[in-house]
């Protein structure tokens, strides 16, 4: 209910849709729910907004390296998802305003257009060649750099990311365990990926910088002075606190920088392992930057709907080539490139060996037809196949128009998504389901912060840098127990 000195404001960004459907004098205010998908889509953006704030915390709260890195990646993932979720809502958004205020009863409908079946695509095998000078790799000079680096994949609003890898010289390339899945691909798809890398100190570098700075001190200032400075700094260090030359890291934690990025399409897909090129977004003079190749391995494999799923099925009499007879009575099962023809519905069912098998491809071609002398069964529907200069005609007969029209529409839409999806129709490539994440691999080996607080929950001793802090530790406990649970 609005009071009646209620007043709203509505920007409307100049030369969009929106503008213009003012300008025309077609928007009125009207009040209407959000469908199904947008309510799924609105959950899981308040779902990543959670997990942001819950990686915050989690970063003030790590006291290793692997842990500040991990929770790093962690919040740049979610913002990177929460970024693309409202993108896409305020998308949809738009095209609802306007589809439901933007026409008037006189303007034409355009009619239906066909639309692609959707596919599951499934990136693995993912590995990315490192290209180190030969006096680095090969004779083990300079200091010994490490990199931790994921990978970020995106496609449509979905965005998913690699596990964390901790990269130096003696590694040739960086190796990606992970099987990405996207189980709602279009066959104009653009997955992108996007390679994050951090430059990581060395703890032993780290503990060594006071005293190669002690001793470049003490020579400077005399044998006497850089004695006593020496003497102070070293005390410092073995006392555990040195706030000028330790200081307590930032909690902003590391950060990670785009390294390179590349896009895959449908040409891109094949099953089997393939070479893409990369294009570099880092120099050398760049913290973070990392000797690469500049391409991309990796497994690209789709499966289209139609080629895993059913598009149609019922009771036929089918006449094969050289028969004169009214034909053999099946139950017909299109599915991918071959109708499968089964002696009753219970086989197809069960996984039985069909009767015999009709190939369609790009090259079949459909006819119908109807029988004017025949009572029962007067539709038919032929498909026809060349095979060298052999022409191969398989007719088949149907009860109805309905069941004959039916089929002509699974048909013609098969043959469409063949064109669409091109090569990945030609066979069923095979895609591994994704094992399930372990919840930070990385951190296990040093000792998560989860791990850590196992004691303080018991009532056993505490440990560790957090557990020092009674006061937050079950605020800490509570967030991490359902960031790992939700990861």
């Amino acid at each position: 209910m609005f009071s009646r000195n209620h007043r709203s404001r509505v920007t409307v960004a100049r030369g969009s849709a929106l503008e213009m459907e003012f300008k025309r004098g077609r928007f009125r205010l009207s009040v209407f729910s959000d469908p199904p998908e947008d309510t799924e889509l609105q959950r899981k953006l308040d779902h990543e907004i959670r997990m942001r704030e819950g990686a915050c915390k989690l970063l003030a709260a790590c006291s290793q390296r692997e842990q500040t890195l991990e929770a790093t990646k962690s919040l740049l993932v979610c913002n990177s998802r929460i970024l693309s979720y409202m993108g896409e809502l305020q998308r949809r958004k738009e095209a609802q305003v306007l589809g439901k205020t933007g026409r008037r009863p006189s303007d034409s409908v355009p009619s239906a257009q066909r639309s692609p079946c959707p596919g599951r695509l499934c990136i693995s095998d993912l590995r990315i060649p490192l290209m180190w000078k030969d006096t680095e790799y090969f004779k083990n000079k300079g200091d010994l750099h490490r990199w931790a680096v994921f990978l970020l994949l995106q496609l449509g609003e979905q965005i998913e990311d690699t596990e964390m890898v901790l990269v130096d010289r003696t590694l040739t390339d960086i190796s990606f365990q992970n099987n990405v899945l996207f189980a709602e691909a279009r066959p104009d798809f653009e997955l992108r990926l996007e390679l994050y890398g951090a430059c990581v100190e060395e703890e032993g570098a780290l503990a060594g910088a006071p005293k190669r700075l002690a001793t470049k001190l003490s020579s400077s200032l005399g044998r006497s002075s850089g004695k006593r400075v020496r003497a102070s700094l070293d005390n410092a260090g073995g006392s555990g606190n040195s706030p000028i030359l330790l200081p307590t890291p930032a909690v902003g934690g590391p950060r990670y920088h785009l390294l390179a990025h590349t896009t895959l399409t449908l040409a891109a897909v094949q099953d089997g392992f393939r070479t893409h090129d990369l294009t570099l977004a880092s120099h050398e003079e760049n913290p973070a930057w990392l000797p690469l190749y500049g391409s991309v391995c990796c497994r690209l494999a789709a499966q289209p709907l139609c080629m895993t799923q059913p598009t149609a099925s019922g009771t036929l009499r089918v006449q094969q080539a050289g028969e004169l007879q009214n034909g053999t009575l099946v139950h017909g099962v299109l599915k991918g490139t071959n109708l499968f023809c089964y002696w009753r519905a219970e086989d197809a069912d069960t996984g039985q060996e069909p009767l015999f098998t009709i190939v369609i491809n790009k090259e079949t071609r459909v006819r119908a037809g109807e029988l004017e002398q025949a009572p029962e069964w007067p539709f038919t529907l032929s498909i026809s196949n060349q095979y060298g200069d052999d022409k191969v005609t398989n007719t088949l007969r149907l009860e109805s128009r309905e069941a004959l029209q039916n089929w002509m529409e699974a048909l013609w839409q098969l043959f469409f998504d063949m064109s669409q999806w091109k090569h990945c129709c030609d066979e069923v490539m095979k895609i591994e389901t994704p094992a399930p994440r372990k919840p930070l691999q990385a951190l296990s080996k040093q000792g998560s912060l989860y791990h850590e607080m196992e004691p303080v929950a018991s009532g056993g001793p505490s440990e560790g840098l957090l557990l020092q802090n009674n006061a937050i530790s079950a605020e800490i406990r509570a967030l991490l127990s359902s960031y790992y649970s939700d990861r």
